[in-house]
């Protein structure tokens, strides 16, 4: 397994069109959308995503996510270091992902990129 870093980060927001717009007006921010419930925040290069905002009844706090190679690895370092799985890996449009949580509680997320 590679080393990790974090490399994309969610925001959860009660209205997806408002903060998109808030997010645009500020910092010059351009958006991926994924069927009007997700919006994917473009990187500099303007390719590559490096965040999302997702609609939410609730803000919660923002999810770091980690990137890897090896998805069935992290989730064995995760476990044997301490973290506890709190779902489980499962696909999504970009790939396969898992969230857990860390010993003090802190909530994070790895997800491996698809082919």
């Amino acid at each position: 397994m590679n080393a990790l870093h974090i490399d994309y980060l969610e925001l959860a927001v009660t209205d997806l069109p408002a903060s998109r717009a808030f997010y645009e007006s500020a910092f010059g921010w351009s958006f991926n959308d994924y069927g009007g419930m997700y919006a994917g925040i473009v990187g500099p290069d303007g390719k590559d995503e490096n965040g999302g905002m997702y609609a939410s009844e609730t803000p919660v706090a923002p999810l770091p996510l980690l990137r890897t190679t090896d998805l069935e690895a992290a989730v064995a370092a995760v476990e044997k270091a301490g973290g506890t799985i709190t779902e489980p890996p499962y696909d999504y449009p970009g790939g396969r992902r898992f969230i857990f949580t860390d010993p003090s509680g802190n909530r994070l997320g790895v997800y491996q990129p698809a082919a």
